[in-house]
């Protein structure tokens, strides 16, 4: 089914008008809790155990309470404006097309990686258990996937979650709530039979109960799958457009879909700790930091059941290997799901062609589902390993959420009129507090990752140029023409002959760049994009990149912070623990002020606000009649 104009309803109001509201709250808050068990619970309990030791217990709290914050803005705004493709759709609402490109092409660079890290995490387990399957190679200590085998196998389970989500978002629904029964059960019962196993000196006898010290504590939070398990609660976002009822379904399933998952995380992490069997692992009792590369890396729980030598422990590994296909593969097929409503929202702004709005006859934007299923092939090729993928799709992901906090008192402002079923009190309070649990989190991700995600981040610039701005009339073409192609080149240059890209730590690789030149160039490029941007545009475009220099200014600062607090390469921290987080929360503070005085009434916002009174409701027409 095309997407057809509708004379009675705005042009983006019109853009849903293809989907189909067939998702009730029971299937939504699966969805949600479907994205967070996955992968994470297989792996993530090791990783935050080797950041962190015993502390990853705090991590899981800590960073449950802060996902909680981040979500309150978006429970006003998720009943507000049920949208698929939510999260990408509310900063063009809030601050403009050139603030909604970075932050939507951030967004869905992060959800389209998702789905090969979820089979990446399958394809680990059984390769681990089964080595005749030929899955895994080692490269220095670290399990990779294998070329052909490995990697191969890895397109064909992509392939499996396109079909899946190909015949519409009912028929995932459904296919979906029996899985997550599953993933439900599952690790709960992964937990319950590790205490019967647990080990009380794991958590005292080997440098205490914080062995590395407190500030590892908050860097597992956002390195080592913590936040990657934690922030399914946005599938309920992405799938407001499908959702019967969603003014009150939608703020439901999000609370849900993050209590669950954090109560079932952080009793599994206690239980992995304590089930820890040094000597089974190859290491010496405390070597934390060694457990990504023990002996129980390519699966942790199976091996902490299995070295109990206890026949129903035995059972329950059995249980988990097939859990290990399971639980990934559901989770990357619904990420699959959640790519495609992201290139959607993209395509309802016109920031991408307006193909990708197009539906099939299930009511699924098909090319938007092909291409991120795509695109996140890719993602094989240069990160084929579950513990090197997840930092990355992690910072990305949180750097936006930073626009709940933002964009609401903004929405406040500019679409006062809107029916509000859930009204977030005291929004003055929440929403920097919002703000500033995302922008913390960002801090923690160290400079190696952030330094990663902002390249990538800021390496589809050009693509905004190249199509938005000269197609809606910004700039002339062949001048925008120009500037894409000149900042792609000195990009593309800049990040690989500077050595401080893709590193794999958080230094330098040998013969790079001193870091004053590396910041200072980076700096230049990017400021002198957006200054040409603002310079050759008219006055609608011009006001667009206003609006967006609060969130340069916020990358470039955090990147600088970054390096030289606890959490970059320098011995010797000019930041020093907590002062580093300190001037983390100053810049969060000043860029707080900054984006909420720059947001505006956009032309997008208007047009719904319009609709809403010609209707009475602030939901689009769908195709069965609903609104």
């Amino acid at each position: 089914m095309t997407i057809a104009h509708s004379e009675e309803r705005g042009t983006f109001e019109s853009a849903d008008s293809g989907l189909k509201r067939n998702l009730s709250l029971t299937q939504l808050l699966l969805l949600g809790v479907s994205a967070q068990i996955g992968s994470g619970w297989l792996f993530g309990v090791l990783a935050a155990a080797g950041v962190a030791g015993p502390a990853a217990i705090l991590s899981w709290i800590i960073a449950s309470v802060l996902v909680f914050l981040i979500a309150l803005t978006y429970l006003e705004l998720g009943a507000m404006l049920p949208r698929s493709g939510a999260i990408v759709r509310y900063t063009f609402l809030s601050h403009g097309a050139f603030s909604g490109w970075i932050i939507g092409w951030a967004y869905w660079l992060s959800v389209v990686s998702i789905p090969p890290i979820e089979a990446e995490a399958t394809l680990t387990y059984l390769g681990g258990r089964f080595p005749q399957t030929g899955f895994l190679t080692t490269v220095d200590g670290v399990q990779l996937l294998s070329w052909p085998r490995g990697i191969v196998s890895g397109f064909i389970l992509m392939a499996l979650f396109f079909v899946l989500n190909f015949f519409g978002a009912k028929f995932l629904a459904e296919s979906n709530r029996w899985v997550t029964l599953w993933k439900i059960a599952l690790p709960t019962l992964t937990f319950i039979f590790l205490f019967f196993i647990l080990n009380g000196s794991n958590f005292t006898s080997y440098g205490g109960f914080a062995p590395l010290g407190v500030p590892p504590i908050f860097h597992a939070i956002a390195t080592t799958g913590i936040i990657f398990s934690l922030l399914g609660f946005r599938q309920a976002l992405d799938y407001g457009g499908e959702v019967r009822n969603p003014q009150r379904n939608v703020p439901l399933a999000t609370i849900g879909s993050i209590a669950i998952p954090a109560v079932i995380y952080t009793l599994l992490q206690v239980a992995f700790i304590g089930a820890i069997n040094w000597k089974d692992m190859g290491l010496q009792g405390g070597q934390w930091d060694k457990l990504t590369t023990g002996g129980w890396a390519d699966g942790p729980l199976f091996h902490a059941l299995d070295s109990a030598n206890l026949a129903a422990l035995a059972a329950l590994g059995t249980f988990l290997l097939i859990d290990a296909a399971i639980s990934p593969m559901a989770t990357g097929w619904v990420y699959l799901g959640t790519g495609a409503r992201t290139g959607y929202g993209l395509g309802v702004h016109r920031n991408v062609p307006r193909k990708f709005t197009v539906s099939n006859r299930f009511g699924i934007p098909w090319l938007a589902l092909l291409v991120s299923a795509v695109v996140g092939c890719v993602f094989f090729v240069p990160a084929p390993s579950w513990y090197q993928l997840v930092g990355f799709i992690s910072s990305a992901a949180v750097l936006t959420y930073i626009m709940g906090g933002v964009g609401l008192p903004v929405l406040r402002k500019t679409a006062a009129a809107l029916e509000r079923p859930f009204r977030l009190r005291a929004f003055h309070f929440w929403s920097p507090i919002s703000f500033l649990a995302a922008v913390l989190i960002l801090y923690w991700s160290g400079f190696s990752t952030l330094t990663n995600v902002i390249t990538a981040t800021f390496i589809g610039l050009p693509f905004f140029t190249a199509y938005y701005a000269w197609k809606s009339g910004w700039i002339r073409p062949v001048i925008s023409g120009i500037i894409s192609v000149v900042f792609f080149v000195l990009w593309i240059w800049m990040s690989t002959v500077s050595g401080w890209v893709l590193t794999g730590g958080n230094g330098a690789r040998p013969g790079a760049w001193p870091f004053i030149v590396y910041y200072t160039v980076f700096c230049v490029l990017v400021l002198a994009f957006c200054g040409a941007v603002w310079l050759f545009s008219n006055a609608v475009g011009r006001r667009h990149v206003n609006a967006t220099w609060w969130l340069i200014w916020l990358l470039l600062a955090s990147m600088l912070v970054g390096y030289l607090g606890v959490y970059g390469p320098l011995d010797d921290p000019i930041f020093k623990f907590p002062w580093g987080m300190g001037v983390e929360l100053l810049v969060g503070i000043v860029t707080y002020i900054w984006a909420v005085h720059s947001g505006f009434e956009t032309d997008e916002i208007k047009d719904i606000v319009a609709s809403a009174a010609r209707t009475g409701d602030s939901g689009p027409t769908l195709a069965d009649g609903t609104s």
